[in-house]
Parts: C-alpha cells; sequence; structure tokens
C-alpha cells in the first residue's frame, strides 16, 4: 500500500504558497505602486530627486553597503571561529550572534548612541578626534551591528559541511594554509557568504529604529530614507512617500538580483571545478 504523505500533493501547496505570498508581499507592493501612479511625471521626478532626496539615496545605500561589506569580512571571522575551535564561552558567544534579531531595533539605537556618545567608549573615540555619534560612521555602526547575524548564520552550515580531507589532501600536495583557504575553502564559502551578504545588505537599506537615534537626522548630513518617508508621511505627503518608497523598492530589487547572480555565478564556478 502507497503511503500518503501528511503534507497535501504539490496543487494544494503551491497554491497556498501564490495566496500567502500575494497576500503578504505583492498586493502590499502593488498598492504602493499604484499609489505612485496618481503622481505626473514631473511631480514623480520632483519628488524623488530634490536634493535631499538623493543625498539620503546617497547615505541609505552607502553606509548599507559599507556595513554588510564589514559584516562580510568579520562574518566570516566570526562563523570560521565558531566551527572552527573550541573554548570556554563559546554557546554564549554563539547565543550573542542572534542578539540582534531578537532585540527591538529601538532598544538598539538607544545603547548604540549612549555608548558612542556619553558612553566611555564614546568619550575614548572623541578624545582621539573619532566621532561616531550623529555621524555617518554611526549609522554604519547600527547597520553593521543589526546585519552580523545575516552572514554567520549563512556560512556556519556551509563551515560544519565542508569535508576536511579535502583540506588534508591541499596540504599533503604542498599548499600552505592561505593556499588551501583561498583554492579549496573560499569557493565552497562564497555562495553562502554572496547570500548572507545580500540579506544584511537588504536589512540594513531599510533599517529605521536602530539608526533613527545614533543618526542625528541631519538634512543632507544624516539623514536616511526610511527617515525621510517618515516625515512625508508626517506632512501628509503621502504620494511623495510612496514615491520614494517605490525608488527604493526598485533599486533593492536590482540590487539583490545582482547579487544573487554573484552567488549563482560562484556557485556554478565550484560546481565546474568540481566536475573537473
Amino acid at each position: 500500500m502507497k503511503d500518503k504523505s501528511v503534507i497535501p500533493g504539490f496543487g494544494p501547496t503551491l497554491g497556498f504558497t501564490i495566496f500567502y505570498l500575494s497576500i503578504l508581499v505583492v498586493l502590499p507592493l502593488s498598492m504602493l505602486i499604484l499609489k505612485t501612479t496618481s503622481l505626473t511625471w514631473p511631480a514623480f521626478w520632483e519628488a524623488v530627486a530634490s536634493p535631499r532626496v538623493l543625498a539620503a539615496y546617497r547615505l541609505s545605500f552607502g553606509a548599507s553597503l559599507a556595513a554588510a561589506s564589514i559584516n562580510l569580512v568579520f562574518g566570516l571571522l566570526v562563523a570560521w571561529v565558531l566551527v572552527r575551535y573550541p573554548f570556554p564561552g563559546k554557546g554564549f558567544i554563539d547565543m550573542l550572534i542572534d542578539l540582534p534579531f531578537a532585540l527591538p531595533t529601538a532598544v538598539a539605537g538607544i545603547a548604540l548612541t549612549t555608548a558612542f556618545s556619553s558612553g566611555p567608549i564614546g568619550r575614548t573615540l572623541e578624545s582621539m578626534g573619532i566621532n561616531v555619534a550623529f555621524t555617518p560612521l554611526g549609522i554604519i555602526v547600527a547597520l553593521t551591528f543589526i546585519g552580523l547575524p545575516f552572514v554567520v548564520r549563512t556560512v556556519q552550515p556551509v563551515l560544519k559541511d565542508l569535508d576536511r580531507d579535502v583540506e588534508e589532501a591541499a596540504i599533503c600536495l604542498g599548499a600552505n594554509r592561505w593556499q588551501t583557504f583561498i583554492n579549496v575553502i573560499l569557493p565552497v564559502l562564497l555562495p553562502a557568504a554572496f547570500s548572507g551578504f545580500a540579506m544584511a545588505f537588504a536589512r540594513a537599506l531599510g533599517e529605521y529604529g536602530s539608526v533613527v537615534f545614533i543618526a542625528g537626522n541631519l538634512p543632507m548630513k544624516t539623514e536616511i530614507t526610511p527617515l525621510l518617508i517618515i516625515t512625508k508621511l508626517e506632512q501628509y505627503d503621502y504620494a511623495g512617500a510612496t514615491a520614494i518608497a517605490t525608488v527604493m523598492l526598485f533599486s533593492s530589487f536590482a540590487v539583490l538580483f545582482l547579487i544573487n547572480r554573484l552567488s549563482w555565478w560562484a556557485h556554478t564556478q565550484r560546481s565546474s571545478k568540481e566536475a573537473l
């Protein structure tokens, strides 16, 4: 007798998936674009291309890219340490990685602002001529904080499943540690690392709560795009807010598509090398 699956077949599950995504994702985004179409082209261009808005775009994308790049490097390092080395307190540090997921973003923002403004860290850095709070550097710090878990948690499973025999074979063939890492380990980690980078970048691009306190919110200097959207809504400029949000939406899609293509290319290159 043929066993019946507990979960319904392909047809019902696909239908539920499409319905679920349509209600939660497609419908709200469609309403956003529909609201934007109420603007004429000159009004749309004025809303999305004013000097203040362009400055917010540059800050949001630049700070998000910088934070995601920092997390890409140090997230790999943290994942490597957690997987490869036993040490006291390892479980506690592993738990701390997930803290930005559970911590309310407003709490994170207040904590970072206190630490880097009136706290000992902020005073020490200020004595060295480095101002973090209420500067673009503070925004990068906040975005790095909330994005770290994405890279660590996507790379960790790949590292755990990595066959150590391949590394030992490379060493036996005369490769040093650096050559083994570059030619054997890194190609395996790249697709996961790119995925973590993409998620960290996307999260940073839309972050508001942890940034709004430490940014200072000075127009043309430390005003991020999500804050500008909130400002437009408070001024009852709903069409202008949705126009800016639409630009951010399509820009995010384009960036994520590019990063996913790079991840797919890295995975394809690794698969072709393994086939040879």
